[in-house]
């Protein structure tokens, strides 16, 4: 296999900037397919991007020989059928986030990967510069031994981080799993694994005003296996004036503080204070989906695992008390 021939099912706002283009702009990376249940919006992402093929279901996408490899763009309550169907079929599998509508789903998905087939989850700020730094930083004890990490994010009913639909089904938890908090939650949390290691325990509160199994807010802790602690508030009820972004990694030493959502990182010592400033990349999946087209050549490792997607599901049903 010398190139990776891609196939998108749900090519909806998601795939119009943050990662659509990446597939063909990336070396060794061809985006020669989309699929969208309506016909005629998969036709036309297909016509606007310059994509040869287009489907409206996804049996008619995995009949296409040419494709080797998908990315599931869809919402979370099909990932678990789709994902499942292309891996039985021994395509290569490009997952989005959250990856299924719960920890059991995820737990069920982790059984279908085999040394035959291959899965890499969409925890895309891995690769980004800003959450890179942040990991050197903690990895070359600048901080010194790290203590504990404190994530606040407030954010209104309306709001810029999350991505726009039409029908808003991140707010239908039979399609999401919950609300707001199961859409950018996974990022959050996976970084927080990716620094600090496996966890021990997770305990959380969640508060549904409608009563409707949307979560309007979340309260978590955890207690990672080397002892750091961790807790995070996520509340999408916030006034304008309390919008909040923000990360506090505490160590012995000092802290170091930056946005999910932002490019700046703070490194703050008992010396000095040191400021550091970094671009997000239009195409902001771009640098995941160069180091996915790797692994699927055999040419780099898994940027990020089912075992690193699971154990994100279960904390999130932890801290919702799914």
């Amino acid at each position: 296999m010398h190139s990776i021939n891609w196939g998108i099912i749900g090519c909806g706002d998601v795939t119009e900037v943050k990662s659509g283009p990446a597939f063909q702009k990336v070396k060794n990376s061809k985006l020669i397919a989309v699929m969208r249940r309506n016909g005629a919006k998969a036709e036309d992402f297909a016509k606007r991007h310059h994509v040869p093929f287009w489907y409206d279901s996804i049996d008619k996408l995995l009949q296409n020989p040419e494709i080797n490899a998908i990315y599931i763009a869809t919402p979370p309550s099909t990932h678990l059928e789709i994902a499942k169907k292309y891996l039985k079929a021994e395509k290569l599998v490009y997952l989005e986030k959250p990856i299924t509508l719960n920890f059991d789903e995820a737990k069920e998905l982790e059984t279908f990967i085999t040394k035959k087939n291959m899965l890499v989850v969409a925890h895309y700020r891995r690769e980004l510069d800003a959450f890179k730094k942040v990991k050197e930083l903690i990895d070359a004890h600048e901080i010194g031994k790290i203590l504990f990490a404190d994530i606040q994010i407030y954010q209104p009913k309306i709001n810029n981080i999350i991505a726009k639909t039409e029908t808003n089904w991140r707010l239908n938890p039979v399609v999401s799993g919950g609300g707001y908090f199961h859409d950018i939650a996974p990022h959050q949390i996976d970084l927080m694994l990716y620094y600090f290691g496996e966890f021990k325990n997770a305990r959380g509160f969640s508060t549904s005003f409608k009563n409707n199994g949307v979560e309007d807010i979340v309260n978590g802790i955890i207690e990672f296996k080397n002892g750091i602690q961790f807790r995070g508030i996520w509340n999408f009820n916030a006034s304008e004036k309390d919008v909040k972004d923000e990360c506090v990694i505490y160590g012995e030493k000092g802290t170091i503080i930056f946005s999910f959502y932002g490019g700046q990182v703070v490194l703050k010592t008992n010396e000095n204070e040191e400021t550091f400033e970094f671009l997000t990349p239009l195409h902001v999946q771009q640098p995941m989906i160069e180091k996915t087209v790797n692994y699927f050549l055999n040419t780099g490792k898994n940027p990020c695992a089912i075992e690193d997607g699971v154990p994100v599901m279960q904390i999130i049903d932890l801290f919702t008390k799914k």
